[in-house]
């Protein structure tokens, strides 16, 4: 039985010398320590020797198990070894693999191009806490507690002072309350609200937008507001300003455009009515400026919010607002 152990030795090593790639040693290995191999097929037949040789055949199989994992290993480190051998030979006039190159989501993409455009009119890029009061979330902006315009915004509570905001509209209060006017910011950032839909999700994008200064009025609210829609559409894009209600504006008007799908014709998108709602504005109320001591008879100001994901929808013609959130590489890719 020995004599069998060492013959299989002898061969196993002839055979590793003639091995050239590693799918020879794939083969060999197999050969003789797979589930069938050679040295596996002695150890089960031990049970068939005399008692007596059982121990020392069983130690002569183990041992060169253990020798020829070693040598196959050996083998297949030289090879990896070899440069321009055999198994790893590099063809240099192959093609080189393309880099997979990542790129903007579509949010992000969107959300520059506002600031860029607003950049471009003036306006500073000033930014506030997720994590708010109750007071500049609400208070600061003549909401006090139990006002029923509470109800138009569904809060994340904390705990009874501290929100997930609802709207970037504290970065108003919290930048007036640091500087005097002339004040001219926007206010990109993410918001949050209990609603979930193909309309609305729990977390969303908004840019808020504040002008102070004297003599700012209504018609200047209408011109900057025309410049940037038609920035982000085309020059050809109308507006229509209807009246409204916030409880930190007044007047205040909701902002329509016609229809970016149908021009103003008519389809599913607009309702068939030929305009779709795409901010709320209005001249920021006396009660604000009064809660950030600015001066109500010297300073006049205009405010507008608008939702990011409401124009990146409209300006690619997506149909769904979650799938801005879902991560498909097929749909990201598009943009």
């Amino acid at each position: 039985m020995v004599k069998s152990i060492k013959e299989i030795e002898q061969q196993a090593f002839e055979e590793l010398e003639k091995a050239l790639t590693s799918e020879d040693l794939e083969s060999l290995s197999i050969k003789y320590l797979g589930r069938k191999g050679l040295v596996t097929t002695f150890l089960r037949n031990i049970s068939k020797l005399p008692e007596k040789e059982r121990p020392n055949a069983g130690k002569n199989a183990n041992l060169l198990k253990t020798v020829l994992d070693k040598a196959f290993k050996k083998a297949a480190d030289k090879l990896k070894a070899q440069k321009g051998g055999t198994d790893d030979f590099i063809d240099v006039t192959l093609p080189g693999r393309p880099m997979t190159r990542g790129h903007l989501h579509p949010i992000t993409k969107i959300s520059r191009e506002i600031s860029d455009i607003f950049v471009k009119l003036g306006f500073d890029i000033a930014e506030g806490p997720e994590v708010e009061t109750d007071y500049y979330n609400f208070e600061a902006l003549n909401i006090p507690k139990y006002h029923p315009a509470r109800d138009m915004q569904d809060t994340f509570y904390i705990s009874d002072s501290i929100v997930l905001r609802t709207h970037t509209s504290p970065t108003q209060p919290r930048v007036m309350e640091k500087t005097q006017p002339p004040v001219r910011i926007i206010a990109p950032g993410k918001v949050y609200r209990c609603d979930s839909d193909i309309t609305h999700t729990p977390m969303f994008h908004q840019v808020e937008g504040l002008m102070v200064d004297k003599n700012v009025s209504f018609g200047d609210l209408k011109g900057i507001l025309t410049t940037f829609i038609q920035q982000i559409f085309d020059k050809e894009t109308s507006l229509r300003f209807r009246p409204s209600y916030f409880p930190f504006t007044e007047p205040s008007a909701e902002v329509d455009i016609r229809c970016v799908i149908c021009k103003g014709k008519g389809c599913r998108v607009c309702s068939k009515s030929g305009w779709l709602e795409i901010l709320g504005a209005g001249m920021v109320h006396p009660a604000v400026f009064e809660n950030m001591g600015y001066d109500t008879d010297k300073y006049t100001g205009f405010a507008f919010g608008v939702g990011i994901e409401r124009l990146a929808m409209l300006k690619y013609g997506i149909d769904d607002l979650r799938k801005f959130f879902e991560n498909n590489m097929r749909f990201l890719g598009q943009f």
